[in-house]
């Protein structure tokens, strides 16, 4: 039990850093590959389009950005106090606070990876509206960015030390 109450705190802070940093990952990830997939297909029959096929692919990786920037400002909080001063409650709350960007990145990335594949199909059939897949594609972005602002408020509440 001492041990847990000595650094147990810290380590559960950390999991909620990593988890941020690795759910979000793996959403942008997988959202890129999907894009990306069906990016390739069309470049392949119009190499034209590579730059619009580009971008509709890269979209998808803000969430994985978004995960980053709250496993810094988590594992940075963590690191200024060290692992003896941060109690279990409060690990649990840095664990907390990183949730909503660990799983809203997870599910926003893939979801958004498929509307960037769907709007690929769009640069192919209709070029001159491949805009409106970027909006579509906007539109799922949102709900990652309100995921990235509930971490991000809920970290600043959290007081360390």
């Amino acid at each position: 039990m001492e041990f847990l109450n000595t650094i147990g705190g810290y380590a559960l802070g950390l999991l909620g850093a990593g988890l941020a940093a690795f759910m979000a990952g793996i959403g942008s990830a997988k959202g890129t590959g999907i894009a990306g997939e069906a990016g390739a297909g069309l470049v392949s029959e119009d190499p034209s389009k590579f730059g619009k096929a580009m971008i509709l692919q890269v979209i998808p990786g803000t969430q994985g950005l978004y995960g980053f920037v709250i496993w810094f400002l988590a594992y940075s909080k963590l690191a200024a106090v060290g692992a003896a001063s941060v109690s279990v409650a409060q690990g649990l709350q840095v664990l907390a606070a990183c949730l909503p960007i660990a799983f809203g990145g997870l599910l926003s990335g893939i979801a958004q990876g498929k509307v960037a594949a769907a709007s690929v199909n769009i640069l192919a059939k209709k070029p001159d509206d491949w805009s409106k897949g970027m909006i579509l594609c906007i539109t799922v972005e949102f709900y990652a960015i309100l995921s990235l602002l509930a971490s991000f408020m809920m970290l600043s509440a959290v007081t360390l030390g």
